[in-house]
Protein backbone atom coordinates (compact mmCIF):
# COMPACT_ATOMS: atom_id res chain seq x y z
CA UNK A 1 0.00 0.00 0.00
CA UNK A 2 2.91 2.59 0.55
CA UNK A 3 4.43 2.11 -2.77
CA UNK A 4 1.04 2.31 -4.36
CA UNK A 5 0.31 5.40 -2.89
CA UNK A 6 3.49 7.13 -3.43
CA UNK A 7 3.88 5.90 -7.01
CA UNK A 8 0.16 7.62 -7.48
CA UNK A 9 0.93 10.93 -5.49
CA UNK A 10 4.31 11.22 -7.97
CA UNK A 11 3.09 10.16 -11.26
CA UNK A 12 -0.19 11.18 -11.72
CA UNK A 13 -1.43 15.16 -11.84
CA UNK A 14 -2.79 16.51 -8.55
CA UNK A 15 -6.43 18.00 -10.37
CA UNK A 16 -7.11 14.15 -11.30
CA UNK A 17 -6.04 12.63 -7.94
CA UNK A 18 -8.21 15.31 -6.50
CA UNK A 19 -11.71 13.93 -8.29
CA UNK A 20 -11.00 10.13 -7.91
CA UNK A 21 -8.73 9.09 -5.31
CA UNK A 22 -11.40 9.47 -2.22
CA UNK A 23 -13.68 7.16 -4.52
CA UNK A 24 -10.87 4.66 -4.19
CA UNK A 25 -10.18 4.97 -1.07
CA UNK A 26 -13.40 4.55 0.50
CA UNK A 27 -13.32 1.28 -1.01
CA UNK A 28 -10.14 0.68 0.91
CA UNK A 29 -11.73 1.97 4.28
CA UNK A 30 -13.53 -1.34 4.61
CA UNK A 31 -10.51 -3.19 4.90
CA UNK A 32 -9.38 -0.64 7.58
CA UNK A 33 -12.60 -0.63 10.17
CA UNK A 34 -11.55 -0.80 13.77
CA UNK A 35 -11.44 1.26 16.95
CA UNK A 36 -7.76 1.89 17.47
CA UNK A 37 -7.34 5.57 15.79
CA UNK A 38 -10.16 7.97 15.06
CA UNK A 39 -10.46 10.81 12.74
CA UNK A 40 -11.98 14.43 14.06
CA UNK A 41 -12.74 15.54 10.87
CA UNK A 42 -15.13 12.76 9.73
CA UNK A 43 -15.57 11.11 13.39
CA UNK A 44 -14.87 8.03 11.62
CA UNK A 45 -12.60 4.96 13.21
CA UNK A 46 -10.46 2.86 12.05
CA UNK A 47 -8.04 -0.09 13.09
CA UNK A 48 -5.05 2.59 11.63
CA UNK A 49 -5.03 5.42 9.02
CA UNK A 50 -3.16 5.01 5.39
CA UNK A 51 0.34 5.44 4.59
CA UNK A 52 0.45 8.60 2.73
CA UNK A 53 3.20 10.45 1.01
CA UNK A 54 6.11 10.66 -1.42
CA UNK A 55 8.26 9.06 1.29
CA UNK A 56 5.55 7.30 2.74
CA UNK A 57 4.05 8.36 6.26
CA UNK A 58 2.86 5.38 8.31
CA UNK A 59 -0.50 5.70 9.66
CA UNK A 60 -1.36 9.38 8.11
CA UNK A 61 -4.58 9.31 5.82
CA UNK A 62 -7.94 9.07 7.05
CA UNK A 63 -9.59 6.83 4.01
CA UNK A 64 -13.14 8.08 4.47
CA UNK A 65 -12.39 11.99 4.82
CA UNK A 66 -8.97 12.30 3.24
CA UNK A 67 -7.28 14.06 6.71
CA UNK A 68 -4.01 13.81 7.41
CA UNK A 69 -2.42 14.63 10.21
CA UNK A 70 -2.30 18.04 10.16
CA UNK A 71 -5.95 18.39 8.91
CA UNK A 72 -6.84 16.63 11.73
CA UNK A 73 -4.74 18.98 14.28
CA UNK A 74 -6.31 21.94 12.38
CA UNK A 75 -9.90 20.70 12.71
CA UNK A 76 -9.04 20.60 16.83
CA UNK A 77 -7.85 24.09 16.84
CA UNK A 78 -10.84 25.46 14.94
CA UNK A 79 -12.96 23.72 17.63
CA UNK A 80 -10.95 24.23 20.79
CA UNK A 81 -9.47 27.44 20.28
CA UNK A 82 -11.82 29.34 17.75
CA UNK A 83 -14.96 30.63 16.77
CA UNK A 84 -14.92 29.40 13.59
CA UNK A 85 -17.97 26.90 13.20
CA UNK A 86 -20.22 29.69 14.76
CA UNK A 87 -19.07 33.62 13.78
CA UNK A 88 -20.65 34.99 10.56
CA UNK A 89 -17.41 35.22 8.44
CA UNK A 90 -16.47 35.43 4.50
CA UNK A 91 -14.04 32.54 4.06
CA UNK A 92 -11.53 31.76 1.01
CA UNK A 93 -9.68 28.66 0.83
CA UNK A 94 -7.17 28.52 -1.50
CA UNK A 95 -6.03 25.28 -2.69
CA UNK A 96 -9.01 23.94 -0.91
CA UNK A 97 -8.28 20.30 0.40
CA UNK A 98 -11.21 17.81 0.00
CA UNK A 99 -11.62 16.69 4.13
CA UNK A 100 -13.22 20.25 4.37
CA UNK A 101 -14.41 21.45 1.41
CA UNK A 102 -18.14 19.90 2.06
CA UNK A 103 -17.82 20.74 5.83
CA UNK A 104 -16.86 24.02 5.71
CA UNK A 105 -19.41 24.60 2.97
CA UNK A 106 -22.26 23.41 4.78
CA UNK A 107 -21.78 25.53 7.64
CA UNK A 108 -24.22 28.59 7.94
CA UNK A 109 -22.50 31.55 9.18
CA UNK A 110 -19.96 31.10 6.56
CA UNK A 111 -19.69 32.72 3.30
CA UNK A 112 -17.53 30.30 1.41
CA UNK A 113 -15.04 30.23 -1.42
CA UNK A 114 -12.90 27.75 -2.82
CA UNK A 115 -9.89 29.21 -5.38
CA UNK A 116 -7.11 27.58 -6.84
CA UNK A 117 -5.45 28.01 -10.43
CA UNK A 118 -5.77 24.60 -11.72
CA UNK A 119 -8.06 22.68 -9.20
CA UNK A 120 -11.38 21.16 -10.79
CA UNK A 121 -13.41 21.23 -6.64
CA UNK A 122 -12.62 24.93 -6.67
CA UNK A 123 -15.54 27.81 -7.85
CA UNK A 124 -13.02 30.37 -8.68
CA UNK A 125 -10.33 29.80 -10.77
CA UNK A 126 -7.26 32.05 -9.83
CA UNK A 127 -3.87 32.60 -9.15
CA UNK A 128 -2.40 33.64 -5.81
CA UNK A 129 -0.45 36.29 -6.78
CA UNK A 130 -3.09 38.07 -7.84
CA UNK A 131 -6.22 37.42 -5.81
CA UNK A 132 -9.61 38.32 -7.36
CA UNK A 133 -11.30 39.90 -4.54
CA UNK A 134 -11.03 43.71 -3.34
CA UNK A 135 -9.20 44.75 -0.40
CA UNK A 136 -10.42 44.40 3.02
CA UNK A 137 -12.99 41.70 1.42
CA UNK A 138 -12.38 38.44 3.04
CA UNK A 139 -12.53 37.28 6.71
CA UNK A 140 -10.35 34.74 6.92
CA UNK A 141 -8.24 32.75 4.54
CA UNK A 142 -7.02 29.25 4.35
CA UNK A 143 -3.81 28.67 2.21
CA UNK A 144 -2.20 25.52 3.25
CA UNK A 145 0.83 23.39 1.66
CA UNK A 146 0.59 26.53 -1.20
CA UNK A 147 3.43 28.76 -0.71
CA UNK A 148 6.57 26.35 -1.40
CA UNK A 149 4.85 25.84 -4.77
CA UNK A 150 4.49 29.64 -6.19
CA UNK A 151 6.77 31.66 -8.04
CA UNK A 152 6.80 34.67 -5.58
CA UNK A 153 5.64 33.58 -1.70
CA UNK A 154 6.01 37.43 -0.63
CA UNK A 155 3.86 38.97 -3.45
CA UNK A 156 1.16 36.11 -2.63
CA UNK A 157 1.67 37.06 1.24
CA UNK A 158 0.81 40.79 0.20
CA UNK A 159 -2.13 39.77 -1.54
CA UNK A 160 -3.41 38.19 1.26
CA UNK A 161 -2.62 40.39 3.55
CA UNK A 162 -4.53 43.46 1.16
CA UNK A 163 -7.82 41.17 0.79
CA UNK A 164 -8.10 40.40 4.68
CA UNK A 165 -9.79 43.01 6.98
CA UNK A 166 -8.61 44.61 9.48
CA UNK A 167 -8.91 41.84 12.55
CA UNK A 168 -8.92 38.65 9.71
CA UNK A 169 -6.90 36.06 9.92
CA UNK A 170 -5.63 33.62 8.20
CA UNK A 171 -3.89 30.06 8.59
CA UNK A 172 -0.71 29.55 6.34
CA UNK A 173 0.88 25.76 6.95
CA UNK A 174 3.60 24.24 4.72
CA UNK A 175 5.54 21.27 4.63
CA UNK A 176 9.25 21.61 6.67
CA UNK A 177 12.06 19.49 6.05
CA UNK A 178 13.94 18.47 9.51
CA UNK A 179 16.49 19.28 10.67
CA UNK A 180 15.40 23.12 9.67
CA UNK A 181 17.45 25.19 7.61
CA UNK A 182 18.42 28.86 9.31
CA UNK A 183 16.53 30.55 6.61
CA UNK A 184 14.20 29.60 4.14
CA UNK A 185 16.63 28.53 0.90
CA UNK A 186 15.11 29.22 -2.67
CA UNK A 187 16.95 29.47 -6.15
CA UNK A 188 15.15 29.75 -9.36
CA UNK A 189 17.71 28.64 -11.38
CA UNK A 190 17.11 25.04 -10.49
CA UNK A 191 14.09 23.87 -12.75
CA UNK A 192 14.74 19.94 -13.20
CA UNK A 193 12.59 18.36 -11.17
CA UNK A 194 15.25 15.83 -9.83
CA UNK A 195 17.18 18.90 -8.39
CA UNK A 196 14.36 20.71 -6.96
CA UNK A 197 13.31 17.16 -4.42
CA UNK A 198 17.52 17.21 -3.93
CA UNK A 199 17.23 20.80 -3.03
CA UNK A 200 13.53 21.82 -1.80
CA UNK A 201 12.50 18.40 -0.53
CA UNK A 202 9.94 17.79 -3.40
CA UNK A 203 10.00 18.04 -7.13
CA UNK A 204 7.50 20.40 -7.51
CA UNK A 205 8.62 22.78 -4.68
CA UNK A 206 10.53 26.29 -5.54
CA UNK A 207 11.88 26.88 -1.70
CA UNK A 208 12.69 24.99 1.37
CA UNK A 209 11.53 26.82 4.38
CA UNK A 210 13.93 27.35 7.29
CA UNK A 211 13.24 28.74 10.72
CA UNK A 212 13.03 32.09 9.54
CA UNK A 213 9.29 31.13 8.38
CA UNK A 214 7.24 33.01 10.89
CA UNK A 215 9.51 35.93 10.45
CA UNK A 216 8.77 35.95 6.93
CA UNK A 217 5.19 35.84 7.39
CA UNK A 218 5.56 39.15 9.58
CA UNK A 219 7.10 41.08 6.71
CA UNK A 220 4.15 41.13 4.88
CA UNK A 221 2.23 43.04 7.53
CA UNK A 222 0.85 40.41 9.66
CA UNK A 223 0.93 39.59 13.29
CA UNK A 224 2.33 36.22 13.48
CA UNK A 225 1.06 33.78 15.87
CA UNK A 226 2.21 30.48 16.64
CA UNK A 227 0.26 28.43 17.89
CA UNK A 228 0.83 25.33 19.95
CA UNK A 229 -1.65 23.27 20.35
CA UNK A 230 -0.10 19.36 20.26
CA UNK A 231 1.93 20.17 23.17
CA UNK A 232 -1.47 21.01 25.04
CA UNK A 233 -2.95 17.41 23.64
CA UNK A 234 -2.42 14.44 25.77
CA UNK A 235 -0.38 11.44 24.59
CA UNK A 236 -3.52 9.52 24.39
CA UNK A 237 -5.27 12.25 21.71
CA UNK A 238 -2.60 12.16 19.83
CA UNK A 239 -2.27 8.58 19.87
CA UNK A 240 -6.08 8.04 18.92
CA UNK A 241 -6.07 11.15 16.69
CA UNK A 242 -2.44 10.32 15.08
CA UNK A 243 -1.72 13.97 15.45
CA UNK A 244 1.78 15.19 14.34
CA UNK A 245 4.21 16.16 16.98
CA UNK A 246 5.82 18.97 15.54
CA UNK A 247 3.28 20.71 14.28
CA UNK A 248 3.17 24.39 14.53
CA UNK A 249 -0.17 25.72 13.35
CA UNK A 250 0.86 29.26 12.04
CA UNK A 251 -1.87 31.84 12.14
CA UNK A 252 -1.83 35.45 11.04
CA UNK A 253 -3.42 38.50 11.86
CA UNK A 254 -4.41 41.55 9.87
Amino acid sequence: MKFLISFFLRKIPRKYLQLFSHVALRVIAVFYRGNKVECPVCESRFRKFLPYGRKSRSNALCPKCLALERHRLIWLYLKRKTDFFTKEAKMLHVAPELCFMSRFDALENLEYITGDIESPLAKVKMDIHEIPFEDNSIDIIFCNHVLEHVDDDKKALREMHRVLKPGGWAILQVPFFYPLPKTTYEDKTIIDPKEREKAFGQDDHVRMYGEDYGARLGESGFQVVEERLIDEISLEEKTKFALPEKEVIYKVVK
